[in-house]
């Protein structure tokens, strides 16, 4: 992929979302160290049995702004920057926001249906792969502009590859990724694009449908507490 063209709209919502990032990091950082755990639980990572037992059902939205240590924080915002300089322009900054934000709830959400009760989790790769979702949603749509093609190529490349990495490595969440990668694909289609062909209407309304009883399966399954 070639480097940002200068007529690209400057992606504006990108861009808010990295300092929002890098603020809440420093915020960590000063508290306490990113990588100390009571720090993370504080601030609003995920943890199910916190999430069940005492209905802190707001940690699903807020660990997509925390990271554990600078790599994971810079690992993620390079990606973001990449994907987003590219995506934004095309769906629009509301709607990039919108599915960068509930794409990391619903990988999240995931997490708490299948994950473990008792890890700390924390990260903005549940959105980014929502982002990576987005783009596969629009690609199979649009495959015939030559741009599109390419950059879907790409996205549905990262997806794989870094789900296969990610069966190897230690501590990564894995689920948090699936999940967010499907709710990423389900609104892009749902909520549709500023500049290239939507998806016919009916098709819309069922993505919608199925992020509603994926949503629905997510918070029913997690509330039930495992030994």
């Amino acid at each position: 992929m070639q480097a940002r063209k200068s007529n690209l709209p400057i992606p504006y919502m990108t861009f808010a979302i990295l300092i929002i990032l890098l603020v809440v990091f420093l915020v960590e950082t000063f508290t306490g160290g990113s990588t100390n755990a009571a720090v993370l639980l504080r601030l609003g990572a995920m943890n199910n049995l916190i999430v069940a037992s005492q209905d802190q059902f707001w940690r699903l939205f807020t660990a997509q702004f925390l990271h554990i240590g600078w790599l994971h924080l810079a690992s993620n915002a390079v990606m973001i920057y990449y994907v987003g300089q590219y995506l934004e322009p095309i769906i629009g900054s509301w709607r990039f926001l919108l599915i960068y934000l509930l794409s990391g709830v619903g990988g999240n959400l995931l997490s708490f249906a299948c994950g473990s009760d008792y890890s700390v989790a924390a990260g903005a790769s549940t959105a980014l792969f929502g982002l990576f979702g987005a783009i596969i949603a629009i690609y199979f749509k649009n495959k015939q502009i030559p741009a599109i093609f390419a950059l879907g190529r790409q996205a549905l490349a990262l997806a794989i590859i870094n789900l296969f990495l990610d069966l190897f490595m230690k501590d990564i969440d894995i689920l948090g990724h699936i999940g967010g990668l499907a709710a990423g694909f389900f609104l892009s289609i749902a909520i549709g694009n500023a500049n290239l062909q939507k998806y016919h209407s009916k098709i819309r309304i069922l993505a919608g449908v199925v992020l509603i009883l994926y949503s629905v399966w997510c918070l029913r399954q997690g509330m039930v507490i495992t030994r």
